[in-house]
């Protein structure tokens, strides 16, 4: 049995769940990650998950959480230049659901609700009978990410809570998004209506680093935030009849599976 199986399958591991996902956990160990100290852990983790430096501006890392946010070379992640197009805004794994009477009823995983995800129920009601895009991040993907369409965003809101891990073993035994740390704002598109753009942290992500907290005209492929240590996820609303995802996102999504999407491609189109 795997450690996280241990933690969210067995009466024990649940014990131990409290203090594990409390916020002062993850921050703590991102402290240390920010600090010098932490440089030799880059190594083994580089090695460990295949990541190719050539492809990031710079290898020449003060702290393990700088390596961690690595910013990749102008080129590496072309965003799709049609504006009817909606992209993916980070790398990661992709699934697509359904927004049903305000539930969100994954395959295998535990439902959760527009209102409670969102802490607010007149905005989630814009997005009922529309999708909710679950983008998936392992601790191997680039952890910056971008808007996924331009226009006007709101202020951001934080809403605090614990630090679950996102992986499967988590999702399939609670909700997991209702429950974590997160951080979103409204974007009012041109092609897509209102979208909401989410950030949600894991177990030991110590930090949601957006760059943009206020108000204000975003663009389409400008950099949004980072992640800092840890896999993460970034949730993204449309309302009903706005968008039409790519076929094979959504027959994965209805078998149970992901599939990896890249920073920038297109996962889809205008009704």
């Amino acid at each position: 049995m795997s450690i996280l199986a241990f933690l969210y399958h067995t009466v024990p591991g649940r014990l131990l769940l409290k203090p594990l996902t409390a916020r002062p956990l993850s921050k703590i160990a991102g402290a240390y990650l920010d600090r010098e100290a932490s440089k030799w852990l880059i190594r083994p983790f580089v090695k460990k998950a295949g990541i190719d430096l050539n492809e990031y501006e710079s290898a020449d890392f003060h702290s393990f959480n700088d390596c961690f946010s690595r910013k990749i070379k102008e080129g590496f992640r072309p965003v799709d230049p049609d504006p009817a197009h909606f992209i993916a805004p980070c790398d990661g794994f992709l699934s697509i659901w359904p927004i049903t009477d305000g539930l969100v009823v994954p395959i295998k995983q535990s439902q959760y609700s527009i209102s409670r995800l969102l802490r607010d129920e007149a905005l989630a009601k814009q997005y009922d009978g529309g999708l909710c895009l679950v983008f998936r991040l392992c601790v191997e993907h680039y952890h910056r990410y971008i808007y996924a369409q331009s226009g006007r965003k709101s202020e951001n809101r934080f809403i605090p809570g614990v630090l679950h891990t996102v992986r499967p073993v988590a999702l399939e035994s609670r909700p997991v998004f209702t429950e974590n740390c997160r951080e979103y704002c409204v974007i009012q598109t041109e092609n897509f209506g209102p979208v909401v753009q989410m950030e949600v942290g894991a177990m030991l992500v110590g930090k949601i680093a957006n760059h943009d907290p206020e108000e204000k005209q975003v663009l389409r492929g400008e950099e949004k935030g980072m992640f800092l240590y840890g896999g993460s996820t970034i949730v993204v609303l449309v309302q009903k009849g706005v968008l039409a995802p790519e076929k094979k996102f959504l027959t994965a999504s209805l078998e149970g599976k992901e599939l990896p999407v890249k920073q920038g491609e297109k996962i889809g189109g205008q009704v």
